[in-house]
C-alpha cells in the first residue's frame, strides 16, 4: 500500500494536524514507511507460535490473600452524615 499526497492530506485532516504544504511529501514517505513495514510483519509465518502476554518471561510476586485488619464499619459509620444497612448515603448529583 502506497499513499499519495491527497491521502497524506486526508489523514492530516482526519487527525486535526496542520501540516506544510512542503512537508507533505516528507510525511508521506514517513508513513509508507511505516506501512511497508507493517506488510513485511504480516507476511511472517506466525502459525504455531502462541501470542505473548508480555516479552520477559517475568512472574508476578503476589502476597497471600488474607486479612489484616479487622472490620471497622460500625466504627467509621458513627461519624457519617447518613448511612443505611451498612451503606454510605450521599446526595443524587446526577439526574
Amino acid at each position: 500500500m502506497s499513499l499519495d499526497r491527497s491521502d497524506v492530506e486526508q489523514i492530516a485532516h482526519l487527525a486535526r494536524l496542520q501540516i506544510d504544504a512542503a512537508d507533505i511529501d516528507s510525511y508521506g514517505q514517513s508513513l509508507n514507511s511505516i506501512l511497508s513495514l507493517v506488510d513485511q510483519m504480516q507476511a511472517t509465518n506466525t502459525e504455531g507460535v502462541e501470542p505473548l502476554a508480555h516479552p520477559l518471561d517475568a512472574v508476578q510476586r503476589l502476597r497471600a490473600d488474607e486479612v489484616t485488619e479487622s472490620n471497622q464499619r460500625e466504627v467509621l459509620q458513627s461519624v457519617a452524615p447518613a448511612t443505611e444497612e451498612g451503606l454510605f448515603l450521599v446526595p443524587k448529583v446526577i439526574e
